[in-house]
């Protein structure tokens, strides 16, 4: 298996969302700034301004930074900070979708609009109605819709909301009660809507029965991806606190998910991000960790590793501290 590659050198980049278009691997990551703000739980330390996008013809070629795409300077609903973003590709335009909190300092998810995978991409006047939370993914099926999975606890908000609606006093359940579950909405045609109320993306354990909030191992936490790997639909998230990579299989894009297992023990930082892709017949995970900053969890770096399944389908699990 190939060890760790780090692909960017010259700027911190983290929560890389990754597509294969017109052939290129394309990266859209976060971008680490020094903001010179106490880390503390709620995340206000990342205070991310804009967003590069970076592509490769090759997992072991050059990596080309193709520049700003997004700069928080040109949204017009911005409050603060860009984090995790995510791209899809219909009918020939690109769309960026990203987290922001508003001028409210409420996280909200918007959308800008290329004609280049690389962009610039030209941000909607108004964040997505009916969105909230962080970590947009965006999956497309085989029959050619979009689903957008989102949420993240503590800095991310989720746990303010319940059934879509905020709540007054925002908490994660008791111990003994289902965790809080990441959302999933199909997306409208026109690929700036939701085109449904948003359903919750509920994740079993062994037995069938829910994981609990307690379960902190297990349990998801932000960071949602989708992939399909031989006729199944791989959910996979980060546990966050506990630092691991999990993923959790079901038969639809809706779930419920089983869970699987890790696909990543845990890296030098607080948390990782990532993202999976198949490229010329290989798999890959991207992921990132903070080795470059001498473990500054705000200022990560990106990586890939090339990821594998047995012979049920099941991730092997890579290594955290050793890829």
């Amino acid at each position: 298996m190939m060890k760790k590659r780090y692909l960017v050198e010259h700027m911190y980049t983290a929560d890389p969302a990754v597509h294969v278009f017109n052939g290129k691997l394309f990266i859209y990551p976060s971008h680490d700034v020094e903001s010179g703000i106490p880390e503390n739980d709620l995340g206000d330390h990342f205070d991310m301004r804009d967003y590069h996008v970076f592509s490769m013809e090759d997992i072991e070629g050059e990596v080309t930074d193709h520049g700003v795409a997004l700069d928080v300077k040109d949204i017009p609903w911005a409050g603060r900070q860009l984090w995790d973003s995510d791209c899809a590709c219909k009918n020939g335009k690109y769309y960026l979708y990203f987290p922001l909190k508003d001028k409210t300092d409420i996280f909200r998810i918007g959308v800008a609009v290329s004609d280049k995978p690389e962009g610039l991409f030209v941000p909607q006047d108004a964040p997505m109605k009916g969105s909230y939370s962080i970590d947009p993914c965006v999956f497309e099926d085989e029959d050619g819709a979009f689903y957008m999975y989102f949420g993240g606890l503590w800095g991310g908000q989720l746990q303010r909301y319940r059934n879509n609606k905020a709540i007054e006093c925002g908490h994660e359940p008791k111990d003994y009660e289902p965790a809080l579950p990441s959302r999933v909405v199909k997306l409208n045609d026109n690929m700036l809507e939701f085109g449904e109320e948003p359903k919750e993306v509920v994740i079993l354990d062994e037995n069938g029965d829910v994981l609990k909030a307690s379960d902190h191992d297990r349990r998801f936490f932000e960071a949602s991806w989708m992939h399909k790997y031989q006729g199944k639909y791989y959910f996979s998230y980060s546990t966050g606190n506990t630092h691991r990579l999990c993923y959790a299989v079901g038969d639809n894009p809706y779930g419920p998910f089983t869970y699987r297992g890790v696909i990543l023990t845990p890296v030098v930082g607080w948390t990782t991000h990532h993202s999976i892709v198949e490229f010329k017949g290989k798999w890959y995970l991207f992921h990132h960790d903070s080795v470059p900053s001498g473990g500054k969890t705000w200022l990560r770096s990106m990586k890939v590793v090339e990821m594998k399944y047995d012979e049920s389908g099941n991730i092997i699990t890579i290594d955290g501290s050793d890829e």
